[in-house]
């Protein structure tokens, strides 16, 4: 009988994760973890959120703290709890304790870390008071030191480990049963806010949090609409954008867009299932070596013909595309990085989403492309087609005249009970293709219908 190898610990998925730096970068790293930023006065945070680049080697959301990576070697610096610290927060693991966990060599008092600062590269942590006392600590920086260390970080986290895409499985998860929750807590004369807190009530009771601020809005054109007081009506469609963020760190991301009454309208149903076609074919055509930006043209031909058959474009769809009239109605990217951010290394600008010698393009279809790069193993991106009517964009006295002859602006006026609809999904890039991490939550309409209706 075949013996089986013991999971991993901590400490091991670490240790891999510095051997594989060590192969790319020879000089040494600190990384800091940041801390809580103040609300009003200092003793009323916001709740503390590592730095990413500090989670990835370090392993857990220390606060205030620091990791000096050398080759394969770690070293962690950190303060003991206070007995005032105990008193509030209860008791914490020890210095040594923490170290063994996560497989530091030594372990030092955060007062130590100056001695070990020279020759050093980092990645700028995001809360100021911690990105000004590095500047203070660091002295002399190498601006190239730091910028091949970014690069050499963007390498390694585009491909995720075992341990990583575990975690992102256990996020996606626990989204799924959240946006269950959402649909199942619809109902006219209720508000976005009481579908939110359902949502949020089922991320929260299984220990994680929210990987970003929840979107759940009947005003879908709104793309980032984080406002909830607004009463569930007959003939809305809620969109709900909301992903579980794993206590590791590690989330995730998904939309749906659904019926309040449990019906989707004909005119809603005929866009619902334009978005969906794009988004299918998408996931289809995403394996190793296809270019995100292909998939992303690839929706929105896909977009294109949908409502040139709906009556609402006029023209050859590849040429409409060509022209960016699609995005009129889909404006955004057709996705983006997923890993220990919901917008993976997003804080490094486009270093991370668009390959070498790739800058943003100016084009109106194009220009919020968030990621630019052949797909690899490993890699997990959402793929989230939208339609949506942006007043905006749509009253624009200039984009109306650039797209007078390719808008029929009556059959449009038909379909104002469709004012946003996103579907979106988390793809792990395998091997062979893909795999779609939340599928569990279906997407074909009549499922969606089902389950409202349940």
């Amino acid at each position: 009988m075949t013996a089986i190898a013991p999971s991993p610990t901590l400490a091991d998925v670490l240790r891999h994760r510095r051997e594989r730096l060590a192969q790319l970068i020879n000089f040494p790293v600190v990384l800091w973890s940041g801390q809580s930023s103040p609300r009003n006065f200092p003793a009323n945070v916001y709740p503390f959120r590592a730095s990413s680049h500090f989670l990835y080697f370090a392993g857990l959301p220390l606060m205030n703290a620091a990791i000096r990576i050398d080759g394969t070697r770690l070293t962690l610096f950190v303060d003991e709890a206070t007995p005032a610290a105990a008193l509030w927060h209860g008791p914490t693991p020890t210095r040594a304790e923490i170290a063994s966990k996560i497989g530091a060599d030594a372990a030092y008092p955060l007062s130590e870390l100056a001695e070990h600062l020279a020759g050093v590269a980092t990645v700028a942590v995001q809360d100021s008071t911690t990105a000004a006392g590095q500047l203070t600590a660091r002295g002399v920086v190498n601006p190239a030191q730091d910028r091949a260390l970014a690069e050499a970080i963007v390498q390694l986290r585009l491909s995720h480990d075992a341990a990583a895409i575990a975690e992102m499985r256990r996020a996606a998860q626990v989204s799924v049963q959240a946006h269950r929750a959402g649909m199942a807590a619809t109902q006219a004369g209720k508000t976005e806010a009481t579908v939110r807190a359902a949502m949020e009530a089922v991320i929260m009771a299984q220990g994680m949090t929210t990987a970003y601020n929840s979107i759940v809005t009947v005003h879908g054109e709104v793309l980032h609409n984080e406002h909830y007081h607004h009463t569930l009506q007959a003939g809305d469609l809620l969109l709900a954008d909301v992903g579980a963020e794993a206590a590791t760190g590690w989330a995730s991301d998904i939309t749906r867009t659904w019926p309040v009454t449990g019906t989707f309208s004909a005119t809603q149903r005929a866009i619902y299932d334009i978005v969906l076609a794009a988004h299918d074919a998408c996931i289809e055509a995403a394996q190793p070596g296809v270019e995100y930006r292909e998939l992303h043209l690839l929706a929105s031909r896909v977009l294109a013909a949908g409502l040139v058959e709906l009556g609402i474009l006029r023209g050859d769809p590849d040429s409409l595309v060509e022209q960016d009239a699609h995005a009129l109605f889909f404006p955004h990217g057709i996705g983006h990085l997923l890993g220990l951010d919901v917008h993976d290394m997003e804080d490094l600008g486009d270093l991370a989403g668009y390959a070498p010698g790739r800058t943003r393009s100016d084009r109106f279809g194009l220009g919020f492309l968030r990621l630019d790069r052949p797909l690899q193993v490993g890699m997990v991106v959402t793929i989230e087609p939208g339609f949506y009517q942006v007043p905006g964009i749509l009253q624009d006295p200039q984009k109306r005249d650039r797209f007078a002859g390719v808008v029929n602006w009556e059959r449009l006026a038909e379909f104002q009970d469709v004012r946003g609809i996103r579907i979106e999904n988390d793809v792990l890039i395998t091997p062979t293709g893909s795999e779609v991490l939340t599928a569990a939550l279906p997407t074909r309409a009549a499922d969606i219908e089902a389950m409202v209706n349940a």
